[in-house]
């Protein structure tokens, strides 16, 4: 019998998280590495496991993530994002907390293009009157 996988694609910036749940003991993988060796501040462990404590499910599910792109803070955010969309598709009941919580919306913020004529997206040229 194969077993049950539930998926979710997050996104954040420019990472993207393809987020895999297994029925488990609650071990996450991120890009064949443990969360504690992959990410070492403890603030982007705590991001990846907001909607596990938001649905009450830590321990119940073992997470594999491939995760590409991005800084390691959006990282984070787009594994919570694809966390969050599994557990939408591994129960329906638990949408209406993530949805509260936040942690369905996509991040629409990005990076913004630089504008010709300019030395990045708003900063202009140091002004000289001479």
């Amino acid at each position: 019998m194969a077993s049950v996988k539930f998926y979710g694609t997050g996104r954040r910036k420019s990472s993207v998280a393809r987020v895999y749940l297994t029925p488990g003991t609650g071990k996450i993988t991120i890009n064949k590495r443990d969360i504690d060796e992959y990410f070492g501040l403890e603030t982007l462990k705590v991001i990846v496991r907001q909607p596990l404590v938001a649905t009450e499910t830590e321990g119940r599910f073992d997470i594999l993530v491939n995760v590409h792109g991005g800084g390691y803070t959006g990282q984070a955010g787009a594994i919570r994002h694809g966390v969050s969309r599994a557990l939408c598709e591994a129960d329906a009941e638990y949408r209406p907390v993530l949805k509260a919580g936040g942690f369905l919306t996509r991040d629409p913020r990005m990076k913004e293009r630089k504008k010709y004529g300019l030395k990045a997206a708003r900063r202009a040229p140091q002004f000289s009157k001479r």
